[in-house]
């Protein structure tokens, strides 16, 4: 997660103040929620502060889909859960969002796409610091002996970081199925 260590934060972006304003509303028991009321204002707002955006494509000067690509340009490490009215079709295909939930969505349904998003973005930041971690290791161990890693504290404690990331990977692809399963399960349409 990129927002607050205590909770995620979702920004929520939509014209409709009021159908921002419900959404956010039925999010933050669970989230730290921000609002911003068309494109600009989402772009004005989003940084890599925030950890899911809930983004309306039909909006007018600036479109969900110019503010999808604005982030996707930026790298923010957002994870990008369009909320729509506009019924899918074949463009959806080359669109970089996240998750795709058509209008009006449960709260149950939001809850779970929002949960599924993070969930993806911890498994990356955990495959991604696991990775960078066995870089390391592989260039000490192919210019270090065996007991020179052994007497030392911080290979020993890289060690260890590697294989609670391994364990962490391993068990997350155990839940694969069930996640997969969740992932069909979510009422989009």
């Amino acid at each position: 997660m990129s927002g607050s260590e205590s909770e995620p934060t979702v920004l929520v972006v939509d014209d409709e103040p009021d159908v921002a304003d419900a959404y956010g509303m039925r999010l933050e028991l669970e989230y730290d929620v921000e609002t911003a009321y068309g494109g600009e204002a989402a772009l004005d707002t989003v940084d890599e502060t925030i950890d899911v955006l809930l983004l309306d494509r039909r909006m007018p000067e600036v479109s969900g889909d110019e503010v999808l690509d604005e982030v996707r340009a930026q790298d923010l490490g957002v994870r990008v859960i369009m909320v729509t009215a506009v019924t899918p079709d074949f463009d959806v295909l080359e669109m970089p969002f996240d998750d795709y939930l058509c209008k009006p969505v449960e709260q149950d349904a939001l809850y779970d796409a929002i949960d599924q998003q993070l969930e993806a973005a911890e498994y990356q930041e955990t495959v991604s610091e696991y990775f960078a971690i066995t870089a390391k290791q592989s260039i000490l161990e192919d210019g270090k002996s065996p007991a020179e890693l052994e007497r030392n504290d911080e290979y020993q404690e890289l060690q260890a970081r590697a294989d609670e990331l391994r364990d962490r990977m391993d068990d997350s692809l155990d839940e694969f199925d069930d996640l997969t399963f969740a992932f069909k399960d979510i009422d989009r349409v």
